[in-house]
């Protein structure tokens, strides 16, 4: 449904956790929205958590993602993400290999995996716990030649505990855009990729909801979840967002400062 990209675009999966934490969603939809607006399409599963970021992030760097989904495609699947669907297929697509009125079985996930491999130069894992299925992906890449990278994370945190493998058993680790762009010549990031920009709009009551639980001193995304009832993607979007509209910034340690 939608379009596929072309045979000669540069293509870059972000895969990872259904349940990430705050901050690694805000990675995975700031990795979506930079590589968008480099002219990357990003790919992605569909699914909950780091995948949905990353979609949205796409969108808002006005690029094109891809979804590959492991159940038909007239399957609501997964529910209550009916308008980022709408916005996928407006901006690129949504494809899989199961027919119409498959249902979202365990087993088709590992198997849609290859199919996300093999449509990009290069994946990058976000978080992942040891046994998550966005692991399955990076194996895949590595046996058709993709070039595999993840992003670090505490050795504390569960959901970073695959990633962190990953690293130790030979994976690039991600720290900034020039470690993608050392791995995939193809790739140039756009100027300022990664920096704030500026947009005029903040948003609605729940922007202001957000900044307002952030105080003088600033606060941990991953404190926000609990506060402000959104889901670790959802927040990751908004508060991309507001960073982008000048009404947020990052401080050090992870925290964010509200500015206005």
């Amino acid at each position: 449904s939608g379009e596929l990209p072309p045979p000669d675009a540069l293509c870059i999966a972000i895969v990872g956790a259904r349940d990430p934490t705050p901050t690694g969603a805000a990675i995975a939809a700031g990795l979506g929205r930079d590589l968008a607006s480099a002219g990357v399409c990003v790919i992605s599963g569909f699914a909950r958590g780091i995948d949905a970021a990353a979609h949205r992030g796409a969108l808002a760097g006005a690029g094109s993602t891809v979804g590959v989904l492991g159940c038909g495609l007239d399957r609501d699947y997964p529910s209550r993400q009916g308008e980022l669907r709408r916005l996928v297929i407006a901006s690129g697509g949504l494809l899989t290999e199961f027919a119409d009125g498959t249902l979202p079985h365990p087993p088709n996930f590992p198997r849609r995996n290859r199919l996300i491999a093999a449509l990009c130069q290069a994946v990058i894992v976000v978080e992942a716990k040891e046994r998550s299925g966005a692991l399955s992906t990076a194996r895949w890449a590595a046996d058709l030649g993709r070039e595999v990278i993840a992003v670090p994370g505490s050795i504390r945190s569960e959901v970073s505990r695959g990633t962190n493998l990953l690293i130790r058993d030979g994976a690039r680790p991600f720290l900034e855009l020039a470690d993608l762009a050392d791995l995939v010549p193809a790739f140039m990031p756009a100027p300022g990729a990664g920096s704030r920009r500026a947009n005029p709009e903040i948003g609605d009551e729940v922007d202001a909801r957000i900044l307002a639980a952030i105080p003088g001193d600033g606060v941990h995304p991953d404190q926000l979840a609990g506060v402000t009832g959104l889901s670790a993607a959802d927040l990751a979007v908004r508060l991309m967002s507001l960073e982008l509209a000048g009404a947020i910034a990052p401080m050090a340690g992870g925290r964010l400062a509200r500015i206005r």
